[in-house]
């Protein structure tokens, strides 16, 4: 019963914590609460990166400095490119 719970909370806390951001028009603010792990400074990066040049899929994330495969991988989910 334990383990159940346990299991339970992290799968809901993900749904809390997670939500799809569409990173070339929110905030970094918006993009920091949205995305697990990436944090105010990550997250104005890819807002600066994304203002620059229209990111059009996960791959282009590779470019914003901090942001490496296993990291776009945990947030892929979450990223969206238009509205």
């Amino acid at each position: 019963m334990r383990i159940f719970l346990l299991l339970s909370m992290l799968v809901f806390s993900h749904f809390v914590y997670a939500s799809p951001v569409n990173v070339n028009t929110s905030s970094g603010e918006e993009v920091a609460q949205a995305l697990n792990g990436i944090g105010s400074v990550k997250a104005q990066r890819i807002v600066e990166y994304c203002q620059k040049v229209q990111c059009k899929q996960p791959e282009d994330l590779l470019s914003v400095k901090g942001i490496g495969v296993k990291t776009l991988e945990k947030i892929r989910e979450d990223l969206r490119f238009e509205d």
